[in-house]
């Protein structure tokens, strides 16, 4: 029966976001959904309550895919736990799909109001840009900037990361920088603002920043599906 409910909700969830990417936020109805899942409107409330806690599992079942991404990278080279790296790929990553780059880039014309919602704010905060406890390993193995502690990269630390997010529309129009090039400048910005030259090895920290990694991926499973119950 779980799995029944687990593939259930999984064909929901690619309904709507599936219709999220073609209609925008605003056209998009639970009939719709419904509809487009091959189950009935019911169905859907007794997975999520309301439409805006459907979408935000949408984005919540997204993050997980980016979070697992990056947790594998890391653990195939260590190196990926510096903040630069990580950082790098999380905006690759992000960038890569459709539904996060629709969040992070606040498209208007994809989200609309779900972009003022109270539902979609922990998809934005700073628990999934970087925890205070993923950076407080970094600080204790000697990978961000002497005398730096992870509290004073609340503000600083989002406020770059979010500004290449979202810069594009403030671009001059002859600039055109793909993907990677986007991300390489972060990473360098980064390196130069955050991190100790030279950049001690990653190693000794790899297993307890995957461990956070992997518990945020858990958090972010158990938000889009933990409803899932079917009562």
């Amino acid at each position: 029966m779980r799995d029944d409910q687990s593939g259930r909700a999984d064909r929901i969830l690619d309904a709507a976001k599936d219709l999220l990417l073609r209609w925008g936020y605003r056209r998009v109805t639970i009939d719709e959904i419904a509809k487009r899942a091959a189950v009935g409107k019911g169905t859907v409330y007794l997975h999520w309550r309301t439409r805006e806690q459907l979408f935000f599992a949408v984005g919540a079942r997204e993050a997980v895919a980016m979070i697992d991404a990056i947790a594998a990278a890391m653990r195939a080279d260590p190196g990926e736990i510096a903040l630069h790296r990580y950082m790098r790929r999380f905006f690759m990553e992000a960038m890569s799909r459709p539904v996060l780059r629709a969040l992070f880039t606040r498209d208007a014309e994809t989200l609309d109001k779900f972009l003022s919602s109270p539902a979609r704010q922990p998809l934005q905060g700073a628990k999934l840009l970087a925890s205070r406890e993923y950076l407080g390993v970094l600080a204790a193995h000697g990978l961000l900037r002497p005398g730096l502690r992870p509290e004073d990269l609340d503000y600083s630390l989002p406020t770059i990361v979010f500004g290449f997010f979202g810069v594009d529309p403030l671009l001059p129009a002859g600039l055109t920088l793909g993907l990677e090039e986007k991300a390489g400048h972060l990473a360098d910005t980064l390196r130069r603002t955050f991190e100790p030259e030279p950049l001690p090895d990653c190693g000794p920290a790899a297993e307890r920043v995957i461990e956070v990694f992997e518990q945020l991926s858990r958090d972010f499973s158990d938000a889009a599906y933990g409803g899932n119950d079917g009562s």
